[in-house]
């Protein structure tokens, strides 16, 4: 069981250039408020706002996720052109702590960069703005992997599949759009055989949310496995939308995955998904848009185990000893996806974890 880690919570040069010095997210998630009657905000961490950068900090997230059954983090990594950001969760607080080699760790390859502006106030910007878009090429690709190689493939903690150092790519369709087919494979097969020459391990590249139109070229450009980052409200549908419902219509689209993509499919459940923290305040009648729509009610770590306890299920059938499942996340509290203990339901979310891995078929 791997679980997202999100890094945006320890300062950053980048953004204390576009706020007050040391800002984070923390603010967003203290000042949220409820939008309507029973709207689960703020959510604030039974540990108090933290810097993941600080080894001792991140030791007790170790401690906590192993305790549960979590075994791997899986770091959004911000790189462009190597420009990187938020690295200090990761080098700083994950491999300075004192047991960092008691879990596994891998990076998901963010290719957006984070948001410079929050809260989002304008209701009608763009989703995605143009900046926040990384362009990349062939070479490009080959100094990122090398670069994720020299530093993380080598530990020994790194998260395999097969022997190979697992490596995901968080808007692949964007990469595969803005690259092209021809130079994909040619930026994948210079990437791994750049590995190979310098006597690195190789890599197993999962694409995440692929469109339906690359699935079965997906093997031909070089990924090895699918996945989800989230995947639990459908993004288009009602504001309000209950969690139940929506783990049942994500569960029922799993063998779905599978059948598309001529490669294994690894499910990824949410503990649910909320990100109002990161849009203004706009009362009672908010945009029907990112960040204030949808909204996913009605959560529960009962919920979540069920969900949890399906997709375990479901993996284990399809890949026996190669069975993953990814959770979204361990830590997204601007988007009301985290398994970090909380003010409201304490641990329940990681021990919704250890029940869901007991329950599940073997």
């Amino acid at each position: 069981i791997c679980a997202y880690y999100y890094p945006g919570w320890h300062a950053c040069p980048v953004r204390d250039a576009s706020f007050a010095p040391g800002f984070t997210e923390w603010d967003l998630v203290e000042q949220c408020r409820p939008a309507f009657d029973g709207h689960e905000q703020p959510n604030l961490p039974a540990w108090g706002r933290y810097d993941e950068s600080n080894p001792a900090e991140f030791a007790r997230k170790i401690q906590a996720a192993t305790s549960f059954g979590i075994d791997s983090f899986h770091f959004a990594f911000y790189w462009s052109r190597g420009k990187r950001l938020l690295e200090g969760a990761l080098d700083r607080g994950f491999l300075g702590a004192a047991n960092s080699e008691k879990i596994d760790f891998a990076v998901m390859w963010a290719n957006r960069m984070p948001r410079k502006v929050m809260p989002i106030k304008d209701p009608r910007a763009q989703l995605i703005d143009p900046t926040r878009l990384v362009h990349t090429d062939p070479e490009d690709f080959v100094d990122f992997v090398q670069h994720v190689a020299e530093r993380y493939f080598v530990r020994s903690n790194y998260h395999r599949i097969d022997g190979r150092c697992y490596l995901s790519i968080f808007d692949t369709n964007f990469f595969l759009r803005q690259l092209g087919e021809e130079n994909c494979k040619r930026a994948v097969g210079a990437a791994r055989t750049s590995l190979a020459r310098r006597g690195l391990p190789d890599f197993h590249l999962a694409a995440i949310d692929p469109i339906e139109a690359f699935h079965n070229k997906l093997p031909e450009l070089g990924f090895d496995s699918v996945t989800h980052y989230v995947m639990l409200p459908e993004w288009k549908g009602p504001r309000l939308q209950d969690y139940k419902a929506a783990a049942r219509r994500r569960q029922d689209e799993w063998p779905l995955w599978q059948e598309r993509a001529p490669l294994p499919y690894y499910p990824s459940v949410s503990t649910g998904w909320d990100a109002n923290p990161r849009g203004a305040d706009f009362g009672k009648e908010k945009p029907s848009r990112y960040p204030w729509s949808p909204i996913v009610t009605g959560r529960s770590p009962r919920a979540f185990e069920d969900h949890l306890a399906q997709a375990v299920s479901f993996s284990r059938a399809e890949h026996g000893d190669e069975a993953r499942v990814f959770i979204s996340s361990w830590n997204e509290w601007s988007e009301g996806h985290y398994l970090e203990p909380d003010t409201r339901y304490g641990s329940g979310f990681l021990e919704a974890v250890k029940a869901a891995r007991a329950k599940a078929a073997p």
